[in-house]
């Protein structure tokens, strides 16, 4: 697959279709994240599909996208120290989760860590050393490649068999949008997407906010910058809820479809419901029905009523918290 994901390294990109049955062992949360950018460069509506990608039909992965089956699967045996740095905010998680739901990324929990990274195939394995350890055979960035040691996929293969999966607490893009769009209608979910997409830096939404990599090869903030990757789960969740509120969906309803959504349960929605009526952003009307109690139809109030973008609803409930 000439043109499938791969690495940046020295003297070429390691492309990980070359591999036999890959195994990536103890990347550092900037490899994890160039990994995840290989992927998204070679797929992109599978890994982080637009609004566009989505409404445009249920699985399809883009015109322009491999076929899933051509993705090389990729095993990953990271520490979960690094996966939670690599994963800090909605947009950045929600790229991995992408590629597990595809199985494109195994992802097992390392249960200690290794003196370097390692990528090895059936035929080939290597140390994966950093360009800032490497010297000027490395471009800044990148990784150089040390060794050729077959043994090294017996080795960690073994151990990631016998490791335990990582859950990732963050959904894929196209999971929140179908489960919203399931359960309320597709200008719910994809004003929920939007509103996940505003990032709280330069106030953009662009695609490449987050990818910017410096000299020493990190992104700009550190791995926790959640100003480019997005909102944390708190905050993501916050954000879903009140866009249904501005919507005007029934609570019920979306606090289900955010469950299916893959946000949090429907005790958890009952909190965010209660901070956002304590911050007098919410309300709820009541619909009688001819049987039973009647329904809470929710309704924006105060700065989120106001709201007529996703930054300015963003910004409405950018302070809602426990």
């Amino acid at each position: 697959m000439p043109t499938g994901p791969a690495l940046p390294s020295t003297p070429e990109p390691l492309r990980l279709g070359a591999f036999a049955d890959p195994v990536l062992v103890d990347p550092g949360p900037r490899l994890l994240r160039a990994v995840v950018a290989g992927y998204r460069e070679a797929a992109p509506a599978l890994v982080e599909p637009s609004v566009a990608d989505l409404s445009g039909g249920a699985g399809d992965t883009g015109a322009d996208d491999p076929d899933p089956s051509e993705i090389p699967t990729l095993k990953v045996l990271a520490g979960e120290s690094a996966v939670d740095d690599a994963t800090a905010g909605f947009r950045s998680a929600s790229r991995l989760a992408a590629l597990v739901d595809a199985d494109a990324v195994e992802l097992r929990v390392l249960d200690a860590p290794q003196p370097n990274p390692v990528l090895a195939g059936e035929e080939t394995g290597f140390a994966l050393i950093g360009s800032e350890r490497a010297g000027a055979a490395a471009e800044p960035g990148g990784w150089y490649p040390v060794g050729d040691d077959a043994s090294l996929r017996e080795r960690y293969g073994s151990r990631f068999a016998e490791a335990e999966p990582y859950g990732l607490r963050t959904p894929s893009r196209r999971r929140v949008y179908e489960g919203i769009a399931a359960r309320c209608d597709e200008s719910v979910a994809a004003a929920v997407l939007r509103a996940l997409d505003v990032t709280d830096g330069a106030g953009d939404t662009g695609d490449d906010a987050g990818d910017t990599v410096d000299s020493a090869g990190d992104t700009p903030g550190g791995s926790g910058d959640a100003s480019a990757d997005g909102p944390d789960p708190e905050a993501a969740r916050v954000r879903a809820y009140a866009v249904g509120a501005r919507e005007g969906v029934l609570d019920r309803t979306l606090r289900r479809a955010c469950e299916d959504a893959g946000l949090g349960s429907p005790s958890t929605f009952t909190r965010i419901k209660r901070l956002l009526r304590a911050a007098d952003l919410i309300e709820t009307v009541a619909e009688p029905q001819p049987v039973g109690r009647p329904r809470e139809r929710l309704a924006p109030r105060g700065a989120l009523a106001a709201a007529e973008t996703p930054e300015e609803t963003v910004a409405a409930v950018r302070d809602v918290t426990e």
